[in-house]
C-alpha cells in the first residue's frame, strides 16, 4: 500500500515559530528558556514541571496517626486542607464573599458530600450521580456549623462558605469528625477573621473502657458515641449516642475527651504559621455606643415591664414586644434616626437580652414567673387515635407534639447509601415542623436541614431502649408532628416518641424523657471570663433566644441516651457543663413520673381494627411460588385483599390492618403455596376433573387429591356429577395415603351425619402453618404474658396433648358401641378414645391466653376455647365451665364450645 503525503497546514505555517521566546514554570515561579540556537533551532517542545509547594503536619491521636496537608490542590481557594487518617482523606475548603457585610446576622452555609467515587463505586441511580444532599450529609454539615460558628467575631456578617468533600474512604474510618478538624484548620489557613482553632474528637466505650477515636467496627461494639469540639479551654459543641450511660459515667468521658481534643490545636497552628494568610480588615457592623444608649432608654422600661408579668403566653407577650418596637421606631422616625432605624431591630434584641439575663442572674426570676428548677406543667395521653398501631400527645407548657408509629416488614427498611455504617435502617423518627406551630405562614419544601438535626437526636435517644432485631424484626417508623412550639420540640418528640412505642405494644426497655437545660451568665469585658451564671431548667423559646446554651439530655431512670449541646458564646467552660447534668437528671424524672402514670407497660390489644403482623417460614420453592413471575402474582394477592408481603430471608412478613384482612391473605397464601398434609386436616380445594370412580381435587398450592365417590356423601350417591362440579371449590378432610402414596379425601366427613344436631366442621378448621408464627410482644394481636418454655403457647398446629385423630363417623361407632350419649352429662373418667363431638364436659380452666382459653378436660387432655367477638373474656385459671366438643384441629386438638345454660 503506498504510503500517503502528509500535507502542512496552511495557517500553521505563517506562525513564525522561531521569533516566540518559550517560557516554562518551574517551583511555582515563571523562568525563560535559554535562547541558545540550539533550543530555537529544535523542532521539539518539552514541557516545563509545575512544582507545588505543599506543607504538612503529623502526629498522633488515641493511636491513629493524622496528617494535614495543604498546597497540594485547591490552591485558590481561601483554605484549604486535607486531613488523612490511614486511607480515609477528607478535604474542606473555605472562601467568603467580597461584599461589604451590610446586613444583621452571619451568612455562614456549611455542606458536606460523600461521593461514591470515594469508594469505588458508581452511584446506583438513573442519572448515575449524586442528587440531593442526603440525612447524613445535612448531619454531618451541621456537626461542623455547631463548633465553628460561635467563633466568629461580633459584627462579621461577610457571607461564608465552607464545604468539605470526601476524597476517598476505606470504610474504616467516620470522616464527619475529620472534616471538622480539616475545617478548622483551613480556616486558620485563610484571610478570614476567626477565633480557632478548635479540636473535635470521637469517645467510645467497650466494656467499660474508654477508646479514642474509635472506627467503624468499635463504634458498633460501643455502648458510647460522644462527639466533643472545644478550644483550649472551653466547650463548644458536644453530641452523645449512649445506651442509658450514667451522667457520672457521661462526666469522666467529657473529662477524657478535652484533652484529647486539644491535641488537634497545636499542629493546626503550626501548619497556620507556615503556610497561612494574614487576617484581613473585614468591616464589622457594630451599633455605636451613642444609638445604643438611645433604643435603650426608649425601650427597656416597657420591656421590663412586660417581662416581668407572668401572664403572658408566648404570642402575647410576642405582640407586646412588638408594639414597643414599633413605638420606638416611630420616634426615630420623628427625628429622622436613619442609623437608628437601619439597626433597630437587632439593638431592641440586645435590650430584651440584656433585661431577661439580669433578672435572671439577679433576682433569680423567670420570664414566665417559674423557679430556675422548676419544670412547666405536663400533659400525657397515649392511644389517642386507636385505629393507628400506636400514637401519644406530650404536652409541656404551650410545647405540644402528636406521635404516631407504624410497625412495617422487615423488607420496607430505609436502605442508606453513606460510605460508612449500616446498608439498612430498621427504625426512623421523622421530625415536622409545619409552620402552623408558631402561627406562620409558610411553604413546605424538601428536606429541612433542622428538621432533619432534631428528627435524628430523638431517634438517637429511643434507639436505646428498643428491643434486639431477632426480638423485633420488623420496620418501625414514629412521626413526631410539632402541634405548638415553644422550646424544645425535639425533647418533646423523645417524651411522645417512647410513649407511644408503647402504645404499639413495643416492649421498650424503659420509657424516655427528655429536656433542656440552658444557661445565663455575665462575663468580664476585659477578660471574657464568666463571673456569674445561672443553670435553667426547661427552657422557653425566648430563653433559648436571649440565653447562652440550649443543652438537650435526653434518658430514662438508667442513665443518658442522647445528648446535644448548642452554644452561642465562644465557648462555656467543661465544668458548668458537667454540672448541668444533675438539674437536667431531676427534671427528667419528674417527666417520667407523669408519662408512667399515663402508660408504663406495653399495650395488647385485641380489637378487630387493630393492626396485625405474621412472620412464617417457607421453603424457596414454596416462595417463588408465591411471588410468581416478576412477582405479578404477589402484587395481585396484596391488592386483592389490601395486606403487604415482605419476603426476607426465607421469611414471609404479612401486614395487614386487621384480622380479616390477615385471614384473606392467610388464604390466598395457603392455597397457593400450600402447607403440610396432615391426617384429618381439613382443606380448601377446587375439582378440576370427574371420573366415574370419583374427583379429581386441587388443593395446597397445586397438590392433586383424590376424592372418591364413597367419599362423598353420607348417603349413598350413583354418580358423582350429582354431588360435585368441575371448578367447584369444597372444604375436604384429609383422610391418608392410598397404597400408592396418592392423597385420599373426603367430603362426607367434614358434614354432619343427617338426624344429628352437631354443627358441621366446614370451614371452621384450624389450620396448620409451615411454623408457629414468630410472636413479637410489640404487635397488638399477640399475648401480653411471656410464655414458659414447659407451657408452650397455643398456637396453630401446635398439639396439647395425644388425641386419636377420628373422623365423625367413626365417632358415631364408638358412640355406638360405648352407649353413651352426646348429650350425656355425666361424668366419666376422660380419656381420648372417650371424647367424641357433641360431648359435653365440665372443665377448668388451665391458661388464659390473648385469643382464648386452654382448658384441662381431664386425663391429661388438654382443649381449646376461642374468645368470640362480644363474648366473655374474664376468666380466672382454676374455672370450671361446662363445654361441648364442636370440632378437632388439624393435630387432633379438641375444640371446645360454651355450653348455653
Amino acid at each position: 500500500m503506498a504510503p500517503v503525503a502528509s500535507k502542512a497546514n496552511p495557517l500553521l505555517s505563517k506562525v513564525p515559530w522561531r521569533r516566540i521566546i518559550l517560557r516554562k514554570i518551574s517551583g511555582g515561579s515563571i523562568a525563560r528558556a535559554p535562547s541558545s540556537s540550539t533550543a530555537a533551532e529544535s523542532e521539539t517542545v518539552i514541557a516545563g514541571t509545575k512544582f507545588l509547594e505543599t506543607f504538612s503536619e503529623e502526629f498522633e491521636i488515641g493511636s491513629r496517626k493524622i496528617t494535614l496537608e495543604t498546597g497540594k490542590i485547591a490552591r485558590f481557594a481561601n483554605g484549604a486542607v486535607v486531613l488523612a487518617m490511614e486511607e480515609t482523606k477528607v478535604l474542606s475548603t473555605v472562601a467568603s464573599a467580597k461584599s461589604d457585610g451590610a446586613r444583621d446576622f452571619l451568612p455562614l452555609t456549611v455542606e458536606y458530600q460523600e461521593k461514591q467515587f470515594a469508594q469505588g463505586m458508581i452511584p446506583n441511580t438513573f442519572m448515575r450521580r449524586e442528587g440531593a444532599p442526603k440525612e447524613r450529609e445535612l448531619l454531618c454539615g451541621r456537626l461542623i456549623d455547631r463548633p465553628i460558628r460561635p467563633l466568629f467575631p461580633p459584627g462579621f456578617y461577610h457571607e461564608v462558605q465552607v464545604m468539605s468533600s470526601i476524597l476517598s474512604s476505606d470504610g474504616k474510618q467516620d470522616p464527619d469528625v475529620m472534616a471538622a478538624n480539616a475545617t478548622s484548620a483551613a480556616l486558620m489557613l485563610s484571610d478570614i477573621p476567626w477565633g480557632g482553632p478548635i479540636g473535635v474528637i470521637r469517645i467510645g466505650r467497650i466494656s467499660g473502657q474508654f477508646i479514642v477515636n474509635p472506627s467503624v467496627d468499635e463504634l458498633s461494639l460501643s455502648d458510647l458515641n460522644l462527639v466533643y469540639a472545644c478550644t483550649r479551654d472551653k466547650t463548644l459543641m458536644i453530641d452523645v449516642q449512649a445506651r442509658e450511660i450514667s451522667e457520672k459515667d457521661l462526666e469522666a468521658a467529657l473529662r477524657l475527651a478535652h484533652p484529647e481534643a486539644v491535641k488537634y490545636l497545636e499542629p493546626q497552628i503550626r501548619l497556620a504559621g507556615k503556610a497561612g494568610k494574614q487576617k484581613k480588615e473585614y468591616k464589622l457592623s457594630m451599633v455605636s455606643e451613642e444609638t445604643y444608649e438611645k433604643i435603650r432608654s426608649l425601650a427597656e422600661a416597657p420591656i421590663e415591664a412586660v417581662f416581668t408579668d407572668p401572664t403572658y403566653g408566648k404570642f402575647e407577650r410576642g405582640e407586646a414586644l412588638d408594639n414597643i418596637t414599633q413605638d420606638v421606631k416611630k420616634k426615630l422616625e420623628d427625628e429622622c434616626d436613619e442609623e437608628g432605624l437601619k439597626i433597630l431591630s437587632k439593638t431592641v434584641d440586645t435590650v430584651r437580652k440584656k433585661v431577661v439575663r439580669r433578672r435572671i442572674i439577679g433576682e433569680g426570676l423567670r420570664v414566665d414567673g417559674r423557679r430556675l428548677d422548676e419544670v412547666r406543667p405536663l400533659y400525657c395521653e397515649a392511644g389517642n387515635l386507636p385505629v393507628l398501631h400506636g400514637s401519644s400527645i406530650f404536652s409541656r407548657g404551650d410545647t405540644q407534639v402528636l406521635c404516631t408509629v407504624t410497625l412495617g416488614a422487615p423488607g420496607e427498611a430505609q436502605r442508606l447509601d453513606s460510605l460508612v455504617g449500616p446498608p439498612s435502617k430498621r427504625f426512623m423518627l421523622h421530625y415536622n415542623f409545619p409552620p402552623f406551630c408558631i402561627n406562620e405562614v409558610g411553604k413546605r419544601v424538601g428536606l429541612n436541614r433542622r428538621e432533619v438535626g432534631h428528627g435524628t437526636l430523638a431517634e438517637k435517644a429511643l434507639l436505646a431502649v428498643l428491643p434486639p432485631e431477632d426480638d423485633c424484626p420488623y420496620t418501625v417508623r414514629v412521626n413526631a408532628e410539632v402541634m405548638a412550639s415553644d422550646g424544645s420540640t425535639s425533647m418533646a418528640s423523645v417524651c411522645a416518641g417512647s410513649m407511644a412505642l408503647m402504645d404499639a405494644g413495643i416492649p421498650l426497655g424503659e420509657l424516655v424523657a427528655g429536656l433542656s437545660v440552658g444557661l445565663v451568665s455575665e462575663t468580664d469585658p476585659s477578660t471574657g471570663e464568666i463571673t456569674d451564671y445561672r443553670i435553667l431548667t426547661d427552657i422557653l423559646g425566648l430563653e433559648d433566644h436571649l440565653g447562652d446554651m440550649d443543652f438537650k439530655i435526653a434518658g430514662t431512670r438508667n442513665g443518658v441516651t442522647a445528648i446535644q449541646l448548642d452554644i452561642k458564646p465562644a465557648g462555656i467552660p467543661l465544668d458548668i457543663i458537667c454540672e448541668s447534668l444533675e438539674p437536667a437528671r431531676k427534671g427528667r424524672l419528674q417527666i417520667l413520673d407523669h408519662m408512667e402514670r399515663e402508660i408504663n407497660v406495653p399495650r395488647t390489644q385485641d380489637g378487630r381494627n387493630s393492626p396485625r403482623i405474621l412472620t412464617l417460614k417457607y421453603s424457596n420453592d414454596a416462595i417463588r411460588r408465591l411471588i410468581g413471575p416478576l412477582g405479578a402474582l404477589k402484587i395481585k394477592i396484596e391488592e386483592e385483599t389490601g395486606g403487604r408481603i415482605s419476603v426476607s430471608d426465607g421469611l414471609l412478613t404479612i401486614v395487614a390492618k386487621n384480622q380479616s384482612v390477615l385471614d384473606k391473605v392467610m388464604e390466598k397464601i395457603e392455597f397457593i403455596v400450600g402447607r403440610e398434609i396432615v391426617k384429618g386436616g381439613i382443606y380448601k380445594g377446587v375439582v378440576t376433573s370427574i371420573k366415574e370412580y370419583g374427583a379429581f381435587v386441587e388443593f395446597n398450592g397445586g397438590q392433586q387429591g383424590l376424592l372418591h365417590i364413597s367419599e362423598l356423601s353420607h348417603e349413598p350417591v350413583s354418580r358423582v356429577s350429582d354431588v360435585v362440579s368441575v371448578g367447584q371449590v369444597l372444604n375436604l378432610m384429609c383422610i391418608g395415603l392410598d397404597v400408592r402414596g396418592n392423597i385420599n379425601l373426603s367430603l362426607k366427613a367434614t358434614l354432619p351425619k343427617l338426624g344429628s344436631n352437631t354443627d358441621p366442621a366446614v370451614g371452621e378448621s384450624v389450620a396448620p402453618v409451615p411454623q408457629t408464627p414468630k410472636v413479637w410482644k410489640p404487635v397488638n394481636n399477640f399475648q401480653k404474658e411471656q410464655e414458659s418454655k414447659d407451657d408452650p403457647p397455643m398456637g396453630v398446629g401446635e398439639s396439647l396433648s395425644s388425641i386419636v385423630i377420628r373422623s365423625a363417623a367413626e365417632c358415631d361407632d364408638e358412640e355406638k358401641s360405648t352407649g353413651l350419649s352426646r348429650s350425656c352429662k355425666d361424668e366419666v373418667p376422660m380419656d381420648a378414645k372417650k371424647l367424641k363431638l357433641g360431648m359435653e364436659v365440665t372443665a377448668k380452666v388451665h391458661q388464659i391466653r390473648a385469643h382464648g382459653l386452654v382448658l384441662d378436660l381431664g386425663g391429661g387432655i388438654r382443649g381449646m376455647f376461642r374468645f368470640e367477638t362480644g363474648s366473655r373474656r374474664d376468666f380466672e385459671v382454676g374455672e370450671e365451665m361446662r363445654v361441648k366438643c364442636s370440632s378437632f384441629s388439624s393435630k387432633g386438638i379438641p375444640v371446645m364450645t360454651l355450653v348455653r345454660k
